[in-house]
């Protein structure tokens, strides 16, 4: 069975985001169904969570596993910001 044209849209922004992720040193694994990210930090295997994509009547948001909205998916630098502020060792 083919992927919708939903699960194209989400699965692009899912990349997208995994991309901006990698470039803040995070691990981030796409999950195919239902796509999602599984995001951790390499140096502390405890420190995972996974995010998923979402259409809203408001557009395209990045959200938590819990369901709250990390951000606008047209903009994955500032959900990468934030998913990395919340995974930080410290």
């Amino acid at each position: 069975m083919s992927a919708t044209p939903r699960e194209h849209t989400r699965t692009y922004y899912l990349g997208k985001l995994a991309t901006e992720l990698e470039q803040r040193g995070l691990t981030a694994l796409l999950r195919s169904d239902p796509p999602a990210l599984r995001i951790s930090h390499p140096d502390a295997a405890l420190m995972a969570e996974t995010v998923d994509c979402a259409a809203l009547s408001e557009g395209w948001f990045y959200r938590w596993s819990w369901g709250e909205l990390v951000g606008l998916a047209d903009d994955p630098a500032l959900a990468a910001e934030r998913i990395a502020h919340v995974l930080a060792t410290r």
